[in-house]
């Protein structure tokens, strides 16, 4: 059993994911690559005090990279949007940029 704090591991600041965050009312995050998304949800509702409608999540695979003569990779991650109830009020983690 994980601890809401490491289900979601840090929200995802992006240009796209400030655009999907005002027109889609929907947030961003890294998440812990086994979480269900009924953890996400869970999550975000209890740390947020939010309705969430719905989350979609994505693996995303981790990029070939090379020092020298040396390959390897670094580790899958996953992705997680969460799509808030309409006139729930948005979180803001990104007050001080």
């Amino acid at each position: 059993m994980s601890t809401l704090y490491n289900v979601l591991r840090r929200p995802l600041i992006t240009e796209k994911g400030m655009g999907v965050k005002e027109i889609e009312n929907t947030l961003v995050f890294e998440v812990q690559l086994h979480a269900t998304k009924t953890e996400v949800k869970q999550a975000v509702e209890t740390l947020f005090k939010v309705k969430v409608v719905g989350v979609r999540t994505s693996v995303v695979e981790g990029k070939e990279r090379r020092r020298g003569k040396f390959t390897g990779y670094r580790p899958d991650w996953k992705k997680a949007y969460v799509r808030l109830q309409q006139g729930e009020k948005m979180p803001e983690y990104l007050d001080s940029m």
